[in-house]
């Protein structure tokens, strides 16, 4: 697993970590996902979670306040309640406390079932979890799921935000999505974000939680450092 941060901008302090597949030796999530068939997806599903939470807490996760967000496939969820046995077991074992775990699934991912994706994230927050929704505003649904359950967190696809200074559209979208998610007590983060100009613009809108570049990249089984931003100059990490 890699790590990237999800910055609170007010205390500029980690509000998450991210936790990105990757190859034992670094290769990208997509090479590895590739390999994924629906045959494998239940274990493959079962040993990111696990890898995630161990990887985690290995590069020094308990030493901060900020949760970990770990992506999984709906589609590979069976039963919420037994699928979520193992996850629960590890956490236990590390000492990773349950309040501190997101679990993130992309609306690039297609619903075979809505139903059973509805089901999922009310048993996981029931269980304590917080539940976000990747990739909103790309994919194959939008508001479309929100009408049919409403996840802790949204996280702005970057192709919503990419030049969201310089362009009026996109800006009425976005603060159209964070007025609607206020009223729904849903959190936003925007994530992709490289530029100082759109790290304003998203602060001017009300955004407060950010990933992306401008802070970190994301640190191969490590937790890497955040970036301070000043005057409109940013030093990435390495």
């Amino acid at each position: 697993m890699a790590f990237q941060p999800i910055v609170d901008i007010r205390t500029d302090k980690p509000f998450a970590y991210e936790a990105l597949v990757r190859g034992a030796d670094g290769e990208s999530a997509a090479s590895v996902l590739a390999r994924v068939t629906p045959e494998n997806r239940y274990a493959f599903d079962q040993r990111c979670r696990v890898a995630a939470i161990e990887g985690a807490v290995a590069a020094g996760i308990l030493n901060t306040d900020a949760k970990l967000s770990i992506n999984f496939l709906p589609n590979a969820v069976y039963s919420p309640a037994a699928c979520i046995q193992l996850t629960l077991k590890t956490a236990a074992q590390v000492g990773l406390p349950i309040d501190r775990l997101i679990f993130e699934f992309t609306e690039n991912e297609e619903m075979v079932d809505p139903a059973h994706v509805t089901n999922i994230v009310a048993t996981y927050q029931r269980m304590g979890f917080g539940t976000a929704l990747d990739d909103f505003g790309a994919g194959h649904a939008g508001l479309n799921l929100l009408a049919r359950f409403q996840p802790d967190v949204i996280k702005l696809d970057m192709d919503l935000v990419r030049g969201l200074d310089s362009s009026l559209p996109r800006r009425m979208i976005v603060e159209s999505v964070v007025r609607l998610c206020e009223k729904l007590e849903i959190t936003v983060i925007a994530e992709g974000i490289e530029t100082v100009a759109e790290l304003r613009a998203l602060e001017a809108i009300g955004v407060r939680y950010v990933q992306g570049y401008i802070f970190a990249k994301p640190g191969f089984r490590a937790l890497p450092p955040i970036a301070p931003v000043r005057d409109g100059t940013v030093a990435l990490s390495a």
